[in-house]
This record gives structure tokens, sequence and C-alpha cells, in this order.
């Protein structure tokens, strides 16, 4: 397979990503934090094929990114109060929260009750995401190694592995935080570029 790098900033780049992903293809692009590999979210083989080319551990749940808010309820059974205060404060941004999920939401993607869902403050992403709905997205890397910033870091480890990377310049973040909210309190699941003390000032923690 020979990966394709698609310019974001070219006419017509964004759609082309899009297209490969309704296609059932692999593609990275760039969010506020890291660049992420995305598929489909409820086309569990899509899934699949994400987990194979990153070498990742099945058991590994994949967050799901989101246009914006408005794409919560197709995603989500239920979303706990805290949740959308948090939504509403920190999103798009770089937290993702942990929330029931619908039974339409492939095992692959998560296979316990929960998912984790994001909005990018990422003006390619959500415009990507736009065009696409839902995708399950982790971060454009083999398992185990560094996340990359930038797309030819996504080609010096997924080169052959994935269809297209959607470059749009060097991201300049670690991984967003996790929150789980369906815990009483909200229990940090991974640290990130939204702190502890950001989150304390809306709710009780953990």
């Amino acid at each position: 397979m020979r990966t394709l790098t698609l310019n974001a900033d070219e006419p017509g780049a964004i759609e082309r990503a899009a297209q490969l992903l309704r296609e059932h293809k692999l593609v990275a692009f760039p969010t506020d934090t890291v660049y992420g590999l995305g598929a489909l979210a409820f086309i569990a083989p899509d899934v699949v094929a994400l987990y194979r080319a990153k070498d990742r551990p099945p058991e590994k749940a994949i967050a799901i990114l989101l246009a914006d808010q408005s794409m919560v309820e197709q995603v989500a059974e239920h979303v706990p109060d805290i949740a959308r205060r948090l939504m509403a404060k920190f999103w798009p941004g770089a937290l993702t929260l942990i929330v029931p999920k619908r039974s339409s939401i492939p095992e692959s993607v998560s296979g316990g009750p929960t998912v984790g869902l994001r909005v990018p403050a990422h003006d390619v992403a959500r415009r990507l995401l736009t065009l696409t709905g839902p995708l399950a997205v982790t971060s454009a890397n083999r398992s185990g190694m560094a996340s990359p910033h930038s797309a030819a870091e996504v080609l010096q480890q997924l080169d052959g592995r994935i269809h297209a990377v959607l470059d749009g310049g060097v991201t300049a973040s670690q991984p967003s935080t996790v929150l789980d909210c369906t815990r009483t309190p909200p229990t940090i699941a991974r640290h990130g570029p939204i702190t502890e003390e950001q989150l304390r000032a809306y709710t009780r923690l953990a």
C-alpha cells in the first residue's frame, strides 16, 4: 500500500480525505493535540483495521471525535449533567469525556459500556468530521511509540500501513486529558493539557 499525502491547504484535500474514510480507508489527520488516525466509528471492520495498522492491543478502547456537541447523541446513550457542563466549558478542546455509549457503537471501539468523546479545537479536524460524522480516532503512531506531531512523523511510523495522511502542519500539544464522567465523583483517567486544577473549578474530582 502506498500512503497518500494530502495537503490540507489545497482545494478539495479535506473532501478527498473524507471520501477515503467513507470508502472504508484509514486516514491520519491533525488535531489540537497530536495527529490522529481515524476510521468510521459505526463500521466495525474499519475500526479493526485501525487496530491492525497500529499493532494496537484489542482490549484498549478508542475514543470518538465529533465535529461539534450536536453529534453527542449519536454515540452517547446518556450524558451525565457534569459531562454537559464540562462540554460547554472545554469543548472544542483537549478534554475527552467518558460517558455511557449507545449500543450501536461497535465492540471494537469499546468493549465495555462506555465510550470517550471529544470535539477537537482544530479547524481541519472539525471540517473533516463535519463531512464524515463521528470517527473512531487514536494517535497515529505504532503502539508503544511516540505520538506524532506532523505528517512526516506519521509517515515514519505508518507509511504503507494506512491509506492517507492529511497534512495540516505541526501540532503542539500532548494527548488529551481523559475524564471518566460515569463515576461519582468523576475520575481523571489520563492527565493532559486540561489540568486537574482547571477541572476542579467546575466539578469535584475523585
